[in-house]
């Protein structure tokens, strides 16, 4: 019987969720650490899907009659407020920045950059294996979307992001563990399959020569 290591592995260094989020206020927000916010967040997102999903309202009819009451109110208030000499309503400047709008523009961009240099890895590159991966990809989405609608699949999206981050955090080494032996399982699992399978392919061609 050998002697067991004197100098066992340290521990694997916990991961501060709330700097893996960006360590500001939608970390905060995801964390529950602005519960106020979330809960209103959790509880808007509850109602609408209910409204829409199980009490059968329709959703462009909903949001005219809400802006309906909204401009009628204002109306109303605007009116009252120069005959009884009242303040208006206090509405903040209606209008988007410069700014925001080359933020929002430039991150669609980096999106759809990717998006096009995938395509074209492809359909140029001949990459099986990236196929496969986008192939699995869309089937698995249309399969999920065929149990659920776009409405519930995006209200399932609001409750899990306002719920494992918070798990993770409380129980990140029991999660950590159980992560790393799933992995090491797909690993074995995806070795055997490019060895069966993927590595009868012909690999993509070196493209680096321009075309005179």
């Amino acid at each position: 019987m050998g002697e067991s290591d004197p100098h066992p592995p340290p521990p694997p260094r916990r991961i501060s969720v709330h700097q893996a989020l960006g360590g500001g206020a939608v970390a905060d927000f995801l964390l529950w650490k602005r519960w106020c916010g979330a809960t209103v967040v959790l509880v808007s997102a509850s109602s609408f899907w209910f409204l829409f999903e199980r009490a059968g309202y329709n959703l462009l009819s909903f949001v005219s009659n809400v802006v309906l009451l909204l401009v009628v109110i204002l109306f109303l208030w605007a009116k009252s407020a120069s005959i009884l000499n009242r303040p208006l309503p206090p509405l903040p400047d209606m209008e988007i920045s410069e700014e925001s709008v080359v933020k929002a523009a430039d991150v669609i961009r980096v999106w759809i950059n990717y998006v096009l240099s995938v395509a074209r890895e492809i359909a140029v590159g001949r990459n099986v294996k990236l196929f496969l991966k986008v192939a699995f990809g869309l089937w698995f989405a249309s399969y999920i979307g065929s149990f659920f609608s776009f409405l519930t699949l995006v209200y399932i999206g609001v409750v899990l992001s306002l719920s494992v981050p918070v798990l993770y955090d409380k129980y990140q080494g029991h999660i950590d563990d159980k992560l790393r032996k799933t992995h090491r399982v797909v690993l074995t699992q995806y070795k055997k399959i490019d060895d069966t399978i993927l590595r009868k392919f012909p690999m993509p061609i070196n493209m680096g020569k321009k075309i005179q």
